[in-house]
């Protein structure tokens, strides 16, 4: 198999989209599929409005279908609803290619979170997106149950999974030096500092010991000044990150909006229990092992408490169950599956 995988979402950024992306490729390779990328870095690109860190293609409709036949690809596999994933979907309606997306981000809520967009218009734009498709990849069963209720069809699971090798329980002399040395208990989270985030719900929290944020925003200098009793880490990656889960107590993750949330295997990888909101992603990431590796409470603080209680042990093990190789098995197949399913209509159009 020969994929080609459209994405907005590339490097520098660093998120779960594009750690998915990265490592499916990573693992489809060795299983005899390859996956070439059409991103960003193939094209000019400028800043994104209210957050400069995202870059956005200067992408043109010629310039995207010649780098499609470049490439080549068998199937086409459209990730994001950026610039490059709306020329990418216009040049394989133009061709009547059968292509497939994935939904990697509650768009609606995160637009509305910082300009007054309805929801229902937004929604109404990425249903008309992705239903054009031969089939939609979601990560959750309440995602898919809440996008069949707004009327996108052919959805298809598309679960992620965690390396580790790298996350992995550590002996003290292996900790994050910094972090292991805090006031105990220390409350952990991990993700872009960002409002649609919803990370106040986290620092507002009155909490014993020490509460540490990793990563990078646009809302972060702000919180920052707001909360100076916070340590605030900034980008860790690899295996510095992973020193700092291992030397947390609980990671506390407070989105409401996440579609998944990776690092919640990170997190119990790392054999660090998890307090979050009972809502997509966390629900569907721990579900019915809730008491035995996090504890998910519409009060966040009680359920950060709570989760001091854990064995460290279970929330290792728990994470386990899930691979990226079996996600990544789990899209080439889908993959399969929406081209045959797609081919006859082609054919006959």
């Amino acid at each position: 198999m020969h994929i080609l995988v459209a994405t907005d979402a590339w490097l520098p950024q660093v998120n779960g989209v594009v750690r998915s992306l990265q490592n499916t490729a990573r693992e489809a390779a060795t299983l005899g599929a390859r996956i070439d990328f059409l991103t960003p870095a193939d094209f000019r690109t400028v800043p994104m409005p209210t957050y400069p860190e995202i870059r956005l293609a200067l992408a043109t409709p010629g310039r995207v279908r010649r780098r499609m036949d470049e490439i080549g690809a068998d199937y086409v596999h459209i990730a994001t609803e950026g610039p490059i994933g709306i020329m990418a979907r216009r040049a394989c309606l133009s061709r009547g290619q059968s292509f497939t997306t994935s939904y990697h981000t509650r768009f609606p809520e995160y637009l509305a979170a910082r300009a007054p967009v309805p929801e229902v218009l937004s929604y109404a734009w990425l249903r008309r997106f992705h239903n054009a498709g031969a089939g939609i990849m979601v990560s959750t069963p309440t995602l898919e149950a809440e996008l069949r209720g707004r009327g996108f069809r052919n959805i298809m699971r598309w679960s992620r999974g965690v390396d580790a090798e790298l996350f992995h329980p550590r002996p003290e002399s292996e900790m994050d030096a910094f972090v292991a040395a805090l006031p105990r208990p220390i409350f952990l989270s991990v993700g872009r500092v960002a409002v649609e985030k919803n990370i106040s719900a986290f620092l507002d929290l009155d909490l014993p010991g020490s509460k540490v944020v990793v990563g990078e925003g646009p809302a972060r200098a702000e919180l920052q000044a707001r909360h100076p009793d916070v340590h605030f880490l900034g980008l860790r990656e690899g295996k510095a990150l992973a020193r700092i889960y291992a030397a947390a107590d609980v990671f506390v993750f407070p989105s409401l909006t996440d579609t998944f949330g990776i690092v919640l295997l990170e997190a119990l990888a790392s054999g660090l229990p998890v307090a979050a909101f009972p809502v997509t992603g966390p629900k569907d990431v721990i579900g019915e092992a809730d008491l035995s590796v996090g504890v998910l409470s519409d009060d966040l603080r009680q359920a950060a408490l709570g989760a001091l209680d854990i064995d460290r042990a279970s929330a290792r093990a728990y994470a386990l169950r899930f691979s990226w190789r079996a996600c990544t098995e789990q899209f080439l197949h889908n993959i399969e599956a929406a081209h045959a399913r797609a081919v006859p209509s082609v054919a006959a159009g």
